[in-house]
């Protein structure tokens, strides 16, 4: 099994300690603690076997997967869900992995801005319950009018009752039926501030769509199959927060993106911890896509995307 949320940071320490050579006072200015702090990290990384020079255990190469895909990919932490061995089911084990590191991230006052989808409402259904003080979560994208599952106003409203928070729910339809329609809504106040207030969120909670027949924006009723199938030859590769966007992670030039009302990419980059959670090996093209795209700095994976990663990046996994 992999190690739990709360024991990464001490491999990361040691990662860097052992494996880059960075002296203890680096260490902690890189992971923003102290070096007294750093120091009980590596002692607790020896006491428990975390770092074993001799030994190469599941749990030590799965993190060290983390922590090399860290390095290749400029992110803050990575988190995998074992693929292999006694692992359990991934759809099971990648949202509960990922609620406890969503939990980690979020502190007292943060506002927390909140996308969509299986993914994002089946970490909000096993999260445990949590009261943060000032905490506000914010609904990223407009809503769906179908009696759809997990919908934009149901992952935010369940995030915020998990943590005891204010829930600001976006009342507008994520599309639109003509682009000046679109235009017209963002425009009205309530709606404009609202999208305007996501930039100032400190922590944001999401996952890629992906562009196949069987993408949520599909069956939620937001494009038709043929609508996809004719965006996605003209370059679409991945869903973030209702949006289409190109292999380099940037808005897809289109009419389906100018009728949608939700957070612009800039925005959601602009949120300094974004934790970007996927479980499926169908999506290693989106993950690419929005990776490229910079919008992640933490990200929860299965290791077997951890490794498909490695290898679109040429990059040989560390032994």
């Amino acid at each position: 099994m992999a190690l739990r949320p709360a024991d990464q940071i001490v491999h990361k320490a040691a990662w860097l300690y052992y494996s880059h050579g960075l002296r203890q006072d680096e260490v902690a200015q890189k992971l923003g603690i102290s070096r007294a702090t750093v120091a009980m990290y590596l002692k607790r990384a020896r006491e428990t076997g975390i770092v074993s020079i001799s030994t190469s255990t599941q749990i030590f190469s799965e993190d060290a997967l983390a922590r090399q895909l860290e390095d290749v990919l400029g992110l803050d932490s990575v988190w995998i869900v074992p693929t292999s061995g006694d692992a359990l089911d991934t759809a099971v084990e990648t949202p509960a992995l990922a609620a406890n590191v969503f939990l980690g991230l979020a502190g007292k006052g943060d506002r927390i801005g909140v996308a969509w989808g299986k993914t994002v409402y089946q970490i909000a259904d096993v999260m445990s319950f949590a009261d943060l003080q000032g905490v506000t979560v914010v609904q990223m994208c407009g809503n769906l009018g179908a009696p759809y599952s997990y919908r934009p106003d149901q992952c935010t409203t369940e995030i915020a009752r998990r943590l005891n928070a204010k829930g600001i729910n976006l009342y507008a339809p994520l599309v639109l039926s003509s682009e000046r329609l679109a235009d017209e809504l963002r425009q009205e106040p309530v709606v404009r501030d609202q999208l305007a207030d996501i930039s100032g969120c400190n922590l944001a909670l999401f996952s890629v769509g992906g562009i196949d027949d069987d993408s949520h924006i599909v069956e939620c009723g937001a494009l038709a199959r043929n609508e996809l199938r004719a965006l996605r030859a003209r370059g679409a590769a991945g869903v973030i927060a209702g949006q289409l966007i190109d292999g380099a992670g940037g808005l897809l030039d289109c009419s389906y993106n100018r009728r949608l009302i939700s957070a612009d990419l800039d925005s959601i980059r602009a949120i300094p911890r974004r934790l970007m959670v996927v479980q499926q090996d169908n999506k290693l093209g989106p993950l690419m896509a929005a990776l490229e795209g910079r919008f992640a700095t933490h990200l929860v994976v299965t290791a077997s995307l951890a490794r498909s990663l490695l290898a679109k990046k040429g990059v040989a996994q560390a032994a």
